[in-house]
Formats: C-alpha cells, sequence, structure tokens
C-alpha cells in the first residue's frame, strides 16, 4: 500500500536508537523506493546544532549501522537532504515554534511524532505540541518503551497522552512484535490447520520464551539500574510473546480484534500469592565471567555501576494462564544479559508419546518440539522422531528446518522498518492497547513489590552460563529441562 505524504518528528533525534536503529530504518525504506519523494524527517533535539551540522554527526553514528551491502552514497545522500534538524528543549513551550516553522502546514497531510525520550517527557511533549498547535486528527505519536515504572505511572501516561491524542492514534511499540517469526507465528497458527488442533493443554508439555543476550549494560547503566530485567524485558517482549502463542483465534487480523484477545490472555493470567513469588521467580544478577573467548567483568563493577546494586540482570518466571485451552501448561519466560548465546526463541514442547511400539524404551523418544527462532537468525525448527537408514528399527531426533531468507530469497526487513511502515500506514494491530499496557503491569507489578520489601539479593550467576542454577532447578521441578539442558550432546 503506498504511503500517503508525511513529515516525521523524531523527539531525541541525536540519541542512541535514533542513530542506530531509527534513522537506518528509514534510509533502508526509501531505498526500497517506500517513501513519497517529498516525505520529511524532522528530527529534534537539545543539541544547539544547525541541520549542517546534525547531519555530520548523522554521518559519523548513524551511518556505520546501515550495511555495506545495502549502501548506497547517491541514495544516502538523497535520503539526508530529507532530514531538518530543529533544536528544541521538549519541556520549554517556547521553543515549539522552531518547531511548527519547520513543518508543512498542508491540512491533510500525515504528521507523526515519534517520542525517543524517557517517559518522564511524554505527556509534557504531547501537551506542548498541542498547545503550539501541531496536533489534528492526521497526527500520530509513537510512544518508546519503557512506558512507565510501574502500573500508576503508566495509567498516568496513559491518561495524560490521552488528553491530546485519541487512542486510535497512540502507537505504542515493541519491536519484538515487528520481528518475521513473530508475525510467521500468527501465520502457522491460523494459515495452517496441522497445529491448531493440537495448540492446547492435552498436547503441549509446556512453553519456553527466552531472550538471551550476551552483552553486559555497555552504556546503558543509567537507564538499566533504575530498570533492571523485569521492566526492561519482561513487562513487554516477553509477555507479548506469550499473548501471540496463547491467545484464542482473533476474528481477523484488525487492530482491536488482535488486541482483544491479547488482553484476555493478560488477564488470564493467574496472579501470584506471596507463596508462588518465592516458588516461581528466580531473580539474578551477572559476576564476571567470560563470553565470546574474552573476560568481562560483573555487573557491580562495570563504569558507573553501584558496587552494592540489587539490581537484577536476569529474570526466570513460571506462568500458567487459567483458560480451558492452556490450564495447567506451564509457561516458561527467562530473559539476561552476559548469557551463554544472543538469542531470543519460543519453544513449544508436545507432550511424549504415551506408549512405544518399538524395542526402545518410551524415555528414550524425544517429545516433538515446536522452535520459532526470533533472533539470530529467523526460522521454524521442527523436531521429531524417524528411522534411522539401515537394517533395524531404530529411531533418532530429526530437525526439519525453515530459514524464511534462504525459503524466500528475499532481504530481511528490519523490525522497526516493518513498524515504521504500519505507524505511516496506520495500521495498529502490531501495536499496545492502553489496557493491554496497564493488564501487563498489572500482573508484574507483584513481582517488584515483593522485591523491594524482601530483604534478599538477586543470585550471582557467571557472565558467560545460561543463568542460575536455581533457574534450572525452577524448571526441574516440573520434570522438564530448558531447551539447551535438553540437546543432546554433541
Amino acid at each position: 500500500m503506498a504511503l500517503s505524504d508525511f513529515d516525521l518528528v523524531l523527539f531525541g533525534g541525536g540519541g542512541d536508537l535514533a542513530m542506530r536503529k531509527l534513522l537506518p530504518a528509514m534510509y533502508s525504506r526509501d531505498r526500497c523506493k517506500d517513501l513519497p519523494p517529498t516525505a520529511r524527517l524532522i528530527c529534534a533535539g537539545r543539541h544547539d546544532w544547525t541541520t549542517e551540522q546534525f547531519l555530520a554527526e548523522v554521518n559519523a553514528t548513524a551511518r556505520p549501522h546501515i550495511s555495506e551491502v545495502t549502501f548506497d552514497s547517491t541514495l544516502w545522500a538523497s535520503f539526508c537532504a530529507r532530514i531538518t534538524y530543529v533544536a528544541l528543549d521538549a519541556d520549554d513551550l517556547a521553543t515549539y515554534p522552531r518547531l511548527a516553522a519547520a513543518m508543512r502546514k498542508d491540512a491533510g497531510l500525515t504528521r507523526v511524532f515519534y517520542l525517543a525520550t524517557p517517559p518522564g517527557l511524554f505527556a509534557r511533549i504531547c501537551h506542548n505540541l498541542a498547545a503550539a498547535g501541531l496536533t489534528n486528527e492526521h497526527a500520530r505519536v509513537v510512544l518508546e518503551k519503557p512506558l512507565g515504572r510501574d502500573l500508576a505511572s503508566a495509567k498516568q501516561i496513559n491518561k495524560e497522552v490521552g488528553e491530546v491524542f485519541a487512542e486510535s492514534q497512540i502507537f505504542r511499540i515493541d519491536h519484538y512484535l515487528g520481528k518475521e517469526g513473530v508475525q510467521n507465528l500468527l501465520a502457522l497458527r491460523f494459515g495452517n490447520v496441522l497445529f491448531e488442533p493440537l495448540w492446547r493443554r492435552e498436547w503441549i508439555s509446556d512453553v519456553q520464551i527466552t531472550i538471551a543476550e550476551e552483552l553486559g549494560v555497555g552504556n546503558r547503566m543509567g537507564y538499566y539500574e533504575n530498570s533492571g530485567a523485569l521492566r526492561d524485558m519482561l513487562q513487554n517482549h516477553l509477555l507479548q510473546l506469550l499473548c501471540i502463542v496463547a491467545m484464542e483465534p482473533p476474528l481477523s487480523v484488525t487492530p482491536d480484534a488482535v488486541r482483544d484477545e491479547k488482553l484476555k490472555v493478560l488477564c488470564s493470567l493467574k496472579r501470584f500469592t506471596y507463596t508462588t513469588l518465592q516458588q516461581n521467580v528466580i531473580r539474578g544478577q551477572y559476576r564476571g565471567g567470560h563470553v565470546g573467548g574474552l573476560a568481562v567483568p560483573g555487573y557491580r563493577k562495570e563504569a558507573d555501576a553501584n558496587p552494592h546494586s540489587r539490581t537484577e540482570t536476569y529474570v526466570a518466571v513460571r506462568a500458567e494462564i487459567d483458560t480451558w485451552r492452556w490450564a495447567g501448561v506451564p509457561f516458561y519466560l527467562r530473559t539476561g544479559k552476559r548469557m551463554a548465546d544472543q538469542l531470543a526463541e519460543i519453544v513449544v514442547r508436545f507432550k511424549p508419546i504415551p506408549h512405544s511400539i518399538f524395542a526402545q524404551p518410551t524415555g528414550s523418544f524425544q517429545p516433538n518440539c515446536l522452535v520459532i527462532r526470533l533472533q539470530p537468525d529467523e526460522g521454524l525448527h521442527l523436531n521429531l522422531m524417524a528411522k534411522t537408514p539401515g537394517d533395524g528399527m531404530r529411531l533418532k531426533p530429526v530437525e526439519l528446518e525453515l530459514d524464511f531468507m534462504e525459503t524466500f530469497k528475499m532481504p530481511r526487513m528490519d523490525a522497526y522498518e516493518r513498524l515504521l511502515l504500519d505507524v505511516l500506514r496506520n495500521q495498529l494491530t502490531l501495536f499496545m492497547r492502553s489496557d493491554e499496557l496497564e493488564a501487563a503491569w498489572e500482573w508484574v507489578e507483584p513481582i517488584l513489590n515483593f522485591w523491594e520489601h524482601e530483604d534478599n539479593e538477586p543470585i550471582p550467576y557467571t557472565a558467560g552460563s545460561w543463568g542460575p542454577a536455581a533457574a534450572s532447578a525452577l524448571i526441574g521441578r516440573d520434570g522438564l529441562q530448558w531447551r539447551e539442558e535438553a540437546l543432546p550432546e554433541v
């Protein structure tokens, strides 16, 4: 679908997200001729730069994040010609006339305001935009995580942004939902008859959702110390992936049809008690170790770290969904920094066969397992048992693999590219609604309160490992293993 002409205003235009993800994503879409010829990008920031000075920064900082395979100097120059920089104090209404002067006045023009800023600025920016006369029925606002620190602050953000923009104009972004593998999970479930009859408690043993990072906190210590793994990853990315796995078939792929079903999942998550918080939540923090063959410091010894910090860099949670489809099926969610591998995946493990007709005992059969890999390589893996060639009837595990890039012979679109196009097309399906956001915080908040009021330390784990041993004990209590623990040794 062709895009209408637009002005995209990027608050935090000189920040890390803009340089590392957003500007490269817009260049990629421009290179593919998705952007209208007259579409413009207006980057707003606190630095007192001219547009020429800002473009020098873009060349130095954003340009290295574009693959040499896709970079074209002529197209890059054309893309940069779309960009205007405006020095602006988001708190100060008196600086907004500069932004107004940089924007076009066409009544029917699409205006997108992308707030790549701390959430404490969301309300002030929105109200200042309205006071400056820059909002109308064609305007849209994009909100980056974190969307609050707890339920109360999330509600406050929803209320204050909602005073300026209608719900249909608000795009709460979660870039994991823009990944090809997540959307292929929707296609797998609802575009094929094969899996849906098995997608229930009678056939599925457990579901594991993992987002593991090899990196530490890097230069984000100031942000991370006040956030932690639960706020940074579990409350948004992991819960959104859980919703896609567990939701009932929507009436259609229209925004509210999909978001209604995701909301039902969040509302059906079993609430924690004091006892289940002790039993089903693991909180960890990495100590020194080796990642990729290199020695790395522990979290408390990183630059600018609090040497007594209790901020978690790892969290694992056992969740249950109280519905007819999922009652009794454990969902294991985990995320961590300085892990053994860099990956994001959803593992749906089916129940073992009830009886073996072969000479091999039932226990020697690996249960069927569907793995949806989201990164680094997006694809599907289905583990089955098959006969080994030759005489006799011996079975062994085999893997059917679908690599999206190899199968479709098409360049992969980055998650931010896809989601930015959806914003410009006014397509809300992959963005969170206000009630979804609040339902997620409502489920997560008891964990935060438990940690705040209990005098306990995060469990240390060695950098380059798969996290605390307590996480293996958590899943082991159900007689199960994390996927990497269950893989046969090579």
